[in-house]
């Protein structure tokens, strides 16, 4: 089996290529700040089952356990900051391309 690692941005922005890949068989680790935090891994069959049968207010709350710490406000921040990463790079990019137009004309 074939694992790819992605980053979260990049995973967000994929996501539903990468859902395929893993129905295909292929592991998705992604990633945050270069370091593994999840996997996508394809659902086998029996689990499906069983994920089938559980009513869905407990299956969004199965083996969550009691939170440690609530995170909510960090991976609100988090994406915060992914957004602005990408906003920043948008207007990096708009900058170079009205640069080189100049430079042209």
């Amino acid at each position: 089996m074939t694992a790819t690692a992605v980053g979260l941005f990049e995973a967000k922005t994929r996501l539903s290529e990468y859902v395929s890949r893993a129905e295909k068989g292929e592991e998705v680790i992604i990633t945050r700040h270069n370091k593994p935090v999840a996997k996508l891994v394809p659902l086998d069959t029996a689990t499906a089952r069983a994920a089938k049968k559980i009513p869905p207010f407990i299956q969004r709350t199965h083996d969550m356990g009691v939170p440690r710490v609530d995170l909510s406000r960090a991976n609100q921040l988090l994406d915060e900051l992914d957004v602005q990463e990408f906003l920043r790079l948008d207007a990096q990019r708009a900058s170079e391309r009205r640069h080189g137009r100049g430079d042209k004309a």
